[in-house]
């Protein structure tokens, strides 16, 4: 009776039940617009990863570039390519810790501020290793950053936006890699080494505005919770989700919901620690689905493309450098564009379609691409050079639509608040170990068998969607306390049976009562009070 209370009424039902003192449309909404400001200043921390993705591939098209960084060899240029993944993979860990000690937003500022000082170190430095030490500098940075700032704009968002919000998140990489690809084309004409030092001086624009961001966003109210402030958070929830309503019914029922499951998680286990990883079945489901998702973001064929674009459109013929920059520029705005459709369109359709869809067309085009490319290397068709490049938009377009969108919003929903810091470390952990061997492999592999190297990634494209399908569950719909239940079962549910009931039959009449009032539309609202 209890399990099936909370499954049949999902948290979107209950958030879109219960009155709200906000506006239908938050921008006309001061405490809304004020919050999903300073959130979208923390999506910049993606933005930044986005930027350096997109940076190399720019840089490489730079042929002063290439001379001031010397004579390297496709080793050594793969290891400064992988210097940023190299740099966060041992700091996601640290980070997770440091951001469950001392607060999401201090884990932000302090790997925002690295960032930039790399940026600034980066622009003038001389020489390749010099280059690659501010790239490792640049990971650091980027691995605090990126391990608190999801959690944060997830924990911190109103529970009827959350969906969309999270799965933006992510989204905004191609807002980073498309600056990147126009300032690259913009001083590819440069006759100064600037043609390369602005670009990289530019990488500190997204780490400023996420600095800027943490003055307008709260601290995570479940991590306050976590620490015994509930006073605290109680007011930011009030704040910034009705507007200063400490009795809105709805921050009401979330801060409960809060404070309950935080209760709960806190008497099952044992320590907030890596064992609480293996402590049950759901909780080991959760541990796969993370590290999958990591290796999953980095081996379905676009590391290769991300990274080393150059040297692959080179592969069919195209080698004019201001063609293969303006490529890069179309390529990554077609995938901004993706990217955001996919973000919305996971609240509509679900995460579990969006997965296996993906997966499904990134298959057929990438098997197109290997194709069309073998032929040109083969037969030296120019139209099949052509057509390889139309199919790697398709590819991308396919990879936007769930990889990017819900690389980051799937992980961090899926897992309870006393693993959420530590598993988006653990996936962001893969993401860069992962990021790390494919870009520095690539390019001896990609040297050494040209166009044959892709069949390994179709080969990887049919099993993740063999392991989605059988692994990947749905979560449409259900507050971040009420997946535990799609993991665990009745077991997962955050609530004593008494305080259940309680609030189960408190929802149900708050609903009943909205239906009972909505019929008298000439009395005012106040009497819903009256009724309690």
């Amino acid at each position: 009776m209890v399990a099936n209370t909370v499954v049949t009424t999902s948290g979107r039902d209950a958030y879109s039940a219960l009155p709200n003192r906000t506006n239908d449309r938050w921008i006309k909404d001061p405490g809304l617009r004020r919050l999903n400001v300073g959130i979208a200043l923390m999506f910049t921390s993606a933005a930044a990863n986005g930027y350096d993705g997109s940076l190399m591939n720019g840089l490489l098209t730079l042929p002063l570039f290439m001379e001031d960084l010397g004579d390297i060899n496709s080793n050594l240029l793969g290891l400064i390519i992988a210097g940023v993944s190299l740099g966060g993979t041992p700091s996601f860990i640290p980070a997770s810790y440091f951001a469950d000690g001392f607060g999401r937003k201090k884990c932000v500022a302090l790997g925002s501020a690295i960032m930039v000082c790399a940026s600034i170190i980066q622009a003038a430095t001389n020489g390749h290793w010099a280059f690659f030490g501010t790239r490792l500098m640049m990971g650091i940075g980027l691995g605090f950053a990126q391990t608190a700032a999801p959690p944060l704009t997830t924990e911190i968002a109103h529970p009827r936006q959350r969906g969309t919000i999270t799965a933006i998140f992510q989204s905004t990489w191609y807002c980073g890699a498309v600056l990147s690809a126009v300032i690259t084309l913009a001083t590819l004409y440069l006759s100064t080494s600037w043609s390369w030092r602005i670009p990289c001086l530019m990488q500190a624009f997204f780490p400023l505005l996420q600095l800027f961001g943490l003055l307008i966003v709260p601290e995570s109210p479940r991590w306050l919770v976590s620490k015994g402030r509930r006073e605290e958070a109680l007011e930011i929830l009030a704040r910034y989700h009705a507007n200063g309503d400490q009795t809105d019914e709805l921050v009401q029922f979330e801060f409960r919901e809060i404070c309950e499951a935080i209760e709960f998680e806190n008497a099952v286990a044992e320590k907030s620690g890596w064992a609480s990883f293996f402590s049950t079945r759901g909780a080991i489901h959760r541990l796969i689905i993370c590290v999958l998702v990591g290796f999953m973001i980095q081996w379905a064929g676009n590391g290769i493309v991300s990274y080393y674009l150059a040297p692959i459109l080179n592969t069919v013929g195209i080698t004019s450098s201001s063609q293969q920059a303006g490529i890069n520029l179309a390529l990554q705005a077609w995938n901004g564009i993706s990217a955001v459709g996919g973000a919305f369109a996971t609240e509509k359709y679900g995460r579990r379609p969006l997965w296996l869809t993906s997966t499904a067309l990134m298959f057929v085009f990438f098997a197109l691409v290997t194709a069309l490319s073998g032929v040109f290397s083969e037969s030296h068709i120019k139209a099949a050079g052509s057509a390889s490049v139309a199919m790697l938009f398709l590819f991308f377009g396919s990879y936007a639509i769930a990889y990017t969108p819900l690389s980051i919003a799937y992980p961090v929903e899926i897992l309870p608040f006393h693993l959420r810091a530590k598993g988006l470390s653990l996936c962001l952990t893969v993401v860069f170990a992962a990021g790390f061997f494919n870009q520095y492999v690539n390019p001896i592999a990609f040297a050494a068998l040209a166009w044959k190297f892709y069949f390994v990634y179709v080969a990887c494209l049919a099993v993740f969607f063999v392991l989605i399908y059988f692994l990947f569950p749905e979560t449409k719909g259900r507050s971040l306390e009420e997946i535990a239940v799609v993991f665990d079962g009745p077991a997962g549910q955050i609530n004593s049976g008494r305080s259940l009931a309680v609030r189960d039959a408190r929802l149900r009449w708050s609903m009943l009562r909205d239906v009972w009032i909505s019929s008298y539309k000439g009395r005012p609202r106040g009497v819903s009070h009256m009724l309690k």
